[in-house]
């Protein structure tokens, strides 16, 4: 439990500056019906941070008490 808690956490780290340089190279964009550009970073970074926190939460679950 504890090393598929800390590959979450390492999942989500990587994951952050990924999104960043996806954004800044424009890599993905994703065009709406108002004309607003919605960047998949934002997508991306959320999804980082909910990997990191589940990875968190699992690990602490697998450590021995005490």
């Amino acid at each position: 439990m504890r090393s598929f808690g800390k590959l979450l956490q390492v999942l989500g780290l990587v994951l952050l500056p990924f999104g960043m340089m996806m954004q800044l190279t424009a890599g993905v964009r994703a065009p709406t019906g108002g004309g607003f550009s919605v960047s998949a970073m934002l997508l991306i970074m959320i999804l980082g941070a909910t990997l990191f926190g589940l990875g968190r939460i699992i690990e602490g679950y697998g450590s021995p008490l005490g």
